[in-house]
C-alpha cells in the first residue's frame, strides 16, 4: 500500500473512528444504486470533469474514492491530483473487495456490473464472428477488432464498450444521482 491507496480494513476502521469519514463512490449511478457502503456519496467518474472546479476548491478533509475494482476510483484520483487536490485514497479492490471481506453494503435494484457486462458482449461478439468465419472467413475480423478494443482498454485504463453499456436503459437508476446533494457533502467537510 503507498500514500494514494487504503485497504479495506483501513477504510472500515477509518468509517468506524469517524463515521462522518467521507467515502466517494465514483461508479454509475446504477451501480451505486445496486450496492454501496452506507454513508458514502455518488459522483460518477464521467461527472467529475464538468464538476472538477467545485470539487478540488469545496473540498475538506481526505476523500476516499471507490468504484468497482479501483480503476476509475484510481482515474478520478489522477484528475482531482491534476487540477489541485491531493488529498484522495483509492480503496484497493474497490467495492469487489469490500463485499469479498463482508463488510456493510446496502443493497437496491440488482445488476451485472459493468465489468461482466464488457465481458458477456466482448465474449459473445467474438464467439459469433469465429462461427460465423466458418461460412463466411472474413468474419473473423470482427474477433479482431474485438480483440484490439480490449487491448486498447487494458493499455489506457479506459473502456468504450463499458461506458456505451452504462448509457443502456437497463443501467439507468431508477433515481437519478443527486450530484448537488454530492458535492454539499463533500464541500461539508471543511
Amino acid at each position: 500500500m503507498n500514500d494514494d491507496t487504503i485497504d479495506v480494513h483501513a477504510v472500515r476502521a477509518l468509517v468506524e473512528a469517524d463515521p462522518g469519514a467521507l467515502l466517494v463512490d465514483v461508479r454509475t449511478p446504477a451501480e451505486y444504486e445496486s450496492s454501496h457502503i452506507p454513508g458514502s456519496v455518488n459522483l460518477p467518474l464521467q461527472r467529475v470533469d464538468a464538476h472538477l472546479e467545485r470539487i478540488v476548491t469545496g473540498a475538506g478533509g481526505r476523500l476516499v474514492l471507490v468504484c468497482q475494482s479501483g480503476s476509475r476510483a484510481r482515474q478520478c484520483r489522477d484528475k482531482l491530483a491534476a487540477a489541485g487536490l491531493r488529498d484522495t485514497v483509492v480503496m484497493n479492490g474497490g467495492m469487489n473487495a469490500w463485499e469479498a471481506q463482508g463488510s456493510p453494503v446496502v443493497r437496491g435494484r440488482q445488476r451485472w456490473s459493468l465489468e461482466r457486462q464488457v465481458r458477456l458482449v466482448a465474449g459473445s461478439v467474438v464467439l459469433a464472428s469465429v462461427l460465423a468465419s466458418l461460412l463466411w472467413p472474413p468474419a473473423v475480423a470482427v474477433a479482431g477488432v474485438i480483440g484490439a478494443g480490449l487491448t486498447f482498454a487494458a493499455i489506457t485504463d479506459t473502456c468504450a464498450m463499458g461506458m456505451a453499456l452504462a448509457r443502456l436503459p437497463h443501467n439507468q437508476p431508477r433515481n437519478h444521482v443527486d450530484i448537488e446533494d454530492s458535492l454539499e457533502r463533500i464541500a461539508a467537510r471543511r
